[in-house]
């Protein structure tokens, strides 16, 4: 009984997101875009994705990411994927990505079975919803129909959400890519399966804004345990769980975290400092006298909308035959 009413959840879940999706879906994107052209896409790149997260779990949190990045740099065209001396690959923020060989693997299937057909930036659209669905969480309806762009500039990478940015700079650049509010402290929730490395964040444990102290917004009985971790002048590439306690499940326990000031990122702790954003992460909690947000059912619409930001469609771009390059 236990198992028929979670599946009867996850059921109603698919079938809301279904319904949101007429508000958020634009620019040429569709449900079954290539129902007769490649009607196995979806179970193609879902079988590249689960064998990828099954070898190496780090693989789910790393395309998530990469998704993000992607879109959030001239849109959602996979230039995240092009190779090149100055391309977007080698920006410092993207050179920790990690699950380019997944979507190669996804993309050399589907030559196979559909040549020329389907986008390396679909592919990724695709991956990054199976990477949330094989870490716990609730799937949704992905619109497909994006092409590929033609052009990955390192410099065009300046404007992206950086780890120590206070809601402010968060907001306005999620407002520059037509997102609001509540869509950046949902697509923050991607941090539940997320590590950083401890150089992203160490500066808030040892010498925060110049005090020779620690960050007074952490948690004083979690401290120590970053210390432990991130030791002071240590090794700064090793990686700390986002979301302390569900490592690998995609949940809401992030929000649970920030309320008790457990947020490892500073960017992360401020939507909890911040009365802006604090409501929504209250909301996500579902504490009493608010309206309560369902994280998987708002996490599966921020993403329908992203992944819709500035998607090139018709006869822009190209579909590639590698994901690597341009045709």
């Amino acid at each position: 009984m236990e198992a028929l009413s979670l599946n009867r959840k996850h059921t109603l879940l698919f079938v809301l997101l279904a319904t949101l999706i007429t508000m958020a879906v634009g620019q040429g994107t569709r449900l079954g875009f290539y129902r007769t052209s490649c009607p196995r896409v979806e179970s193609i790149v879902q079988s590249a994705v689960q064998s990828a997260i099954r070898s190496n779990p780090a693989m789910a949190p790393g395309l998530l990411r990469m998704f993000f990045h992607d879109c959030f740099v001239n849109g959602c065209d996979a230039s995240i994927l092009l190779d090149g001396s100055s391309s977007e690959k080698t920006a410092p923020p993207n050179s920790l990505l990690r699950g380019f060989e997944v979507i190669d693997a996804a993309k050399t299937q589907l030559e196979t079975s559909c040549p020329g057909v389907v986008s390396c930036a679909d592919i990724l659209a695709l991956a990054a919803r199976d990477s949330v669905v094989q870490t716990g969480g609730t799937g949704w309806p992905v619109p497909l129909g994006r092409r590929d762009g033609l052009v990955s500039r390192a410099a065009d990478t300046a404007n992206l959400p950086a780890f120590n940015d206070p809601v402010s700079v968060q907001v306005r650049k999620f407002t520059d890519k037509g997102l609001n509010t509540q869509d950046l402290v949902a697509l923050s929730g991607a941090h539940t399966i997320g590590t950083a490395a401890c150089a992203l964040f160490s500066y808030r444990l040892y010498n925060f804004n110049n005090t020779n102290g620690p960050d007074p917004t952490i948690d004083t009985a979690f401290l120590p345990t970053l210390r432990n971790l991130c030791p002071n002048g240590g090794d700064g590439s090793r990686r700390v769980d986002l979301d302390t306690g569900s490592v690998g499940r995609f949940d809401n326990s992030y929000y649970s975290n920030l309320r008790n000031r457990r947020g490892v990122l500073e960017s992360d702790a401020a939507l909890w400092s911040d009365p802006t954003t604090q409501r929504f992460v209250n909301r996500f909690l579902g504490v009493r006298g608010l309206l309560g947000l369902t994280f998987n059912v708002e996490f599966g619409r921020s993403m329908i909308k992203m992944g819709n930001i500035e998607v090139k469609t018709g006869t822009q771009g190209e579909i590639r035959r590698v994901c690597t390059a341009t045709n």
